[in-house]
């Protein structure tokens, strides 16, 4: 049995594990068995925890043992994302000058994993200062998409996308400032939940610098998954507050009851989509329409001055407190991607940029307003389908990858929820939708994501492709 287990999701191992058919140890094993088979190929795990692991798990097996509470996740295998504080471990970002940031304490989504009995098996890559959707550094090396090798996982979270896509872990941790959890879920073939602004606590206690007011609103953390039942366990256990974070909601997870009114928007404003992505939602669309959801294509107001208000505040306060340690510290593709991303998005000024903040609120406002008519929004993850290795080294190939990320940066700007979701296929790779809604309503997107699952087959583990 060992060797099926890494096989399930969150939900079907804690059930297991609870009701005595399988204890934490022989999950944990089985996880890192398969951690040990395919991670050579992959590099999505780049710091393996199999003594910690396995100490953990035997820990939850003799509380188990004596009868005490079981908290949600007992015994169920996780990654962490390897830009975020866990006690014992660097804080690296991918970067090599980091790479003895030790953390003297866990962020508070990973203290809220371990309280919910979490078994954190490995600590996941990202790309260098966490700022590209291709998953390599000079510290840990390239990590590898398990439906093709040439194509990217994603980023930044794409060691957790990689992973999850593999089986390596039942629930990924990750974090999302442009879409950096949709982004890997998409390329990868998994589910990704980015959280709307306060839902999860999420700063690092190893940070006492200021963080840019831009990273304050647009940052947040949230989980990848293959089904979308281990995401709202996932949104259920990292969602639980700490009076630390200033920005944290003590909001319900379950919001009233809104209708069953969905929005579609194929084609992404401002630029080019792919007809596999267009495709993909309206795919999506049938599938809701069949369960009784209303749906039509309309579009929310404004996205192309979303898309602005993101690049402003982005270029010239995110970037622009980053960019002096990407140029000291960064290595050669981090320095290079990030010079053609300003050049192609070049900064404003503090005015242009106070303007944007003050515009973003007018924006959420009338988004808020269309979220009352269409409780949900159905758009493409990416525009284009996923990108191959190097992209954007080149000016040109930069500006695909921004034009592509135009739906991506809705969501961060106003602080929305979005889910992103595979439907269909495209030869090897999934092609994928992004389901928003409005402020602490992951509940809708959620509910969502679960008609469009049933019609579509669950996401089962995949080996690499090569």
């Amino acid at each position: 049995m060992d060797d099926a287990l890494w096989r399930l999701d969150a939900v079907a191992t804690a059930n297991l594990i609870r009701t005595g058919r399988a204890s934490a140890r022989e999950v944990t094993r089985s996880a890192l068995a398969r951690l040990e088979a395919v991670n050579p190929k992959l590099n999505a795990v780049v710091v393996p925890m199999a003594e910690s692991a396995l100490a953990a798990a035997a820990t939850a097996d003799r509380a188990q043992a004596r009868g005490e509470f079981l908290a949600p996740l007992h015994g169920v295998p996780v990654t962490v994302k390897i830009n975020t504080d866990q006690q014992g471990h660097a804080t690296s970002n991918g970067v090599v000058a980091f790479r003895d940031n030790i953390a003297a304490g866990d962020a508070p989504v990973v203290a809220n994993l371990r309280r919910a009995g979490a078994i954190i098996i490995g600590r996941t890559n990202t790309p260098a200062f966490s700022m590209r959707i291709f998953t390599e550094n000079d510290l840990h090396g390239r990590t590898h998409n398990p439906r093709d090798r040439a194509i990217t996982p994603g980023g930044s979270s794409g060691g957790a996308g990689s992973a999850v896509a593999a089986g390596i872990g039942a629930i990924g941790h990750g974090n999302d400032i442009g879409g950096s959890v949709r982004i890997p879920a998409y390329c990868c073939g998994v589910l990704g939940l980015r959280v709307g602004l306060g839902r999860i606590p999420s700063f690092n206690p190893s940070i006492a610098t200021p963080m840019p007011i831009g990273s304050q609103l647009m940052s947040v953390q949230g989980p990848l998954a293959r089904s979308v039942r281990d995401l709202r366990l996932a949104l259920s256990v990292m969602a639980q507050g700490d009076p630390r974070d200033t920005r944290w909601a003590d909001a319900p997870l379950v919001g009233p009851p809104a209708p069953r009114r969905a929005a579609l928007v194929p084609e992404v404003p401002g630029g080019a989509t792919h007809p596999v992505q267009a495709e993909a939602v309206r795919a999506a669309g049938r599938h809701l329409a069949a369960a009784g959801y209303a749906v039509e294509e309309t579009a929310p107001p404004d996205i192309e001055q979303v898309i602005t208000v993101w690049h402003r505040i982005g270029s010239t306060d995110v970037f622009g407190a980053l960019r002096p340690a990407i140029d000291t510290y960064g290595d050669e593709a981090a320095k290079t991607s990030v010079a053609h991303w300003l050049a192609l998005s070049p900064p404003t000024d503090l005015r242009g940029v106070l303007e944007a903040l003050a515009l973003r609120d007018l924006l959420l406002r009338r988004w808020q307003t269309f979220f009352m008519t269409w409780p949900i929004v159905v758009l493409p993850t990416l525009a284009d389908v996923p990108p191959r290795f190097g992209q954007d080294l080149t000016r040109e190939g930069q500006a695909k990858v921004l034009d592509s990320l135009r739906a991506c940066l809705l969501a961060p700007a106003l602080g929305l929820p979005g889910l992103s979701q595979p439907v269909g296929m495209h030869g090897s790779l999934r092609p994928g939708v992004q389901i928003m809604a409005a402020r602490f309503r992951e509940d809708l997107c959620l509910d969502a994501a679960r008609v469009i699952e049933a019609a579509e087959g669950a996401t089962a583990p995949i080996d690499p492709a090569w």
